[in-house]
């Protein structure tokens, strides 16, 4: 082989699929199990691109695989690569027989999406959804490389291509046990992972504040809500996230200066969106449909 332009395009395809099966899963046994095939057809796919390519994508490490630089250097692209197909095929299909591949925050999955995807999925039921629920910069990165067709998130980082679409109004509010002892400023403030724009801003709040308390990393919001519920510090956190608490006495709002914050909700897509995903933005930004849970645009989303 002289390349892997000599080969032929719908080995082409199903042999880079493969290849980004095993470089995510880390395992040939984990793509075959995903891709239902075979090991050993992982690794004759695995074998036939790097002859074509010329080098080693993976390397032996103990029992296991890991990827070699070339390989992270070519996942970069061909991640694109099958972001952009997927994304083409999607572009000529008919808007009621596309798909829609959503992305969101893990607090914008749990209380904002389920009643805009159960009327969008009750008025285009022949329109396939799939939801990843991941830390804001990899659903941003994930758009950029055209996996996803529309994020919902934060605002978007700058030079990131993106186009925020829709916005819905959204707050952030320090929560914690309620008749907290002294300055919450100085208690322990629990902190969501690295990647989540929540954690970002309430390191920017401290900062803000010239404030340096103890901070507990608990992962998600639900965990970091968890451990304020029982008395283990503050968290600043999506005022949607807690309002039941809020309301049942559970927890109370501490509004130190700088809070509550204004972070509204931001729904993305890359500068061409497919039909169905015009369709999908079109549905929720209408309150007729789907109520109080809509998003606001000044200008109709095209389509």
């Amino acid at each position: 082989m002289d390349g892997i332009a000599d080969l032929p395009a719908a080995a082409t395809w199903a042999r880079l699929h493969t290849f980004m099966a095993v470089y995510e899963t880390g395992s040939v046994k984990a793509a075959a199990e995903a891709l239902h095939v075979t090991p050993s057809a992982v690794s004759a796919a695995i074998a036939a691109l790097e002859s074509a390519l010329g080098t080693t994508l993976f390397a032996k490490a103990g029992r296991g695989i890991v990827p070699t630089d070339a390989s992270e250097t070519f996942a970069t692209y061909v991640r694109k690569l099958l972001g952009l197909l997927a994304e083409a095929a999607g572009a000529v299909q008919d808007a009621e027989r596309g798909r829609v591949r959503i992305g969101a925050v893990a607090t914008a999955s749990e209380y904002v999406l389920p009643r805009l995807i159960a009327s969008f999925a009750r008025e285009h039921p022949q329109i396939e959804l799939s939801l990843s629920v991941l830390p804001r910069d990899e659903l941003f990165s994930l758009a950029s490389d055209h996996a996803v067709d529309v994020v919902l998130a934060g605002r978007p980082p700058h030079g990131s291509g993106l186009v925020t679409r829709a916005r819905r109004a959204n707050r952030l509010v320090l929560v914690g046990r309620p008749e907290i002892r002294g300055d919450p400023r100085t208690t322990t403030w629990l902190l969501t992972a690295l990647g989540s724009g929540t954690r970002e801003t309430t390191l920017a709040l401290l900062t803000r504040l010239q404030a340096a308390p103890p901070l507990l990393t608990l992962g998600t919001a639900g965990a970091a809500v968890a451990a304020a519920r029982e008395g283990l510090g503050v968290t600043l956190v999506h005022e949607e996230a807690v309002r039941e608490q809020l309301e049942a006495g559970e927890l109370a709002s501490y509004p130190v200066t700088g809070t509550p914050l204004d972070r509204p909700w931001h729904l993305c897509t890359t500068s061409e969106p497919t039909a169905a995903t015009r369709l999908f933005l079109r549905h929720v930004c209408a309150r007729e449909r789907v109520g109080s849970a809509a998003f606001h645009t000044r200008h109709r989303p095209k389509g």
